[in-house]
């Protein structure tokens, strides 16, 4: 009876083991995201010309760029962690999960690049 107990240190784990690596990397993009939020607030409120010229005149220092490609990369992370996690909870046939998978990454890059070629085209 004892030997088939799977209670404690000899416990039978299964698992993709996301858990700990996924709650933390939410948590930290979720940060990216409200410090970039706030400063962004705070340049368009300070702002005294609210014409694209002005807009773009915001995007034009490097170093803002820089944040704002930083902060894309970490909205597409979080996405994607939400996005597999979605997928690996619902979607029970493995074909169709690994298509919606490498769909969802193909989609999530092409954002990427799409956003890279709109900031410095400004």
């Amino acid at each position: 009876m004892a030997a088939n107990n799977r209670i404690g240190s000899k416990r039978l784990v299964v698992g993709a083991h996301y858990g700990l690596r996924d709650w933390l990397a939410q948590r930290v993009t979720a940060v990216i995201m409200a410090v970039y939020t706030v400063i962004l607030l705070g340049w368009f409120f300070g702002a005294h010309d609210f014409s694209y010229d002005g807009w773009a005149s915001i995007f034009a220092a490097q170093w803002m760029k820089l944040a704002t490609f930083v902060t894309l990369l970490a909205l597409l992370y979080h996405a994607w962690v939400g996005v597999r996690d979605i997928w690996m909870d619902y979607i029970k046939p493995t074909g169709i999960r690994l298509f919606l998978q490498a769909l969802t990454i193909v989609w999530l890059l092409g954002c990427a690049g799409y956003a890279a070629q709109i900031l410095w085209r400004v």
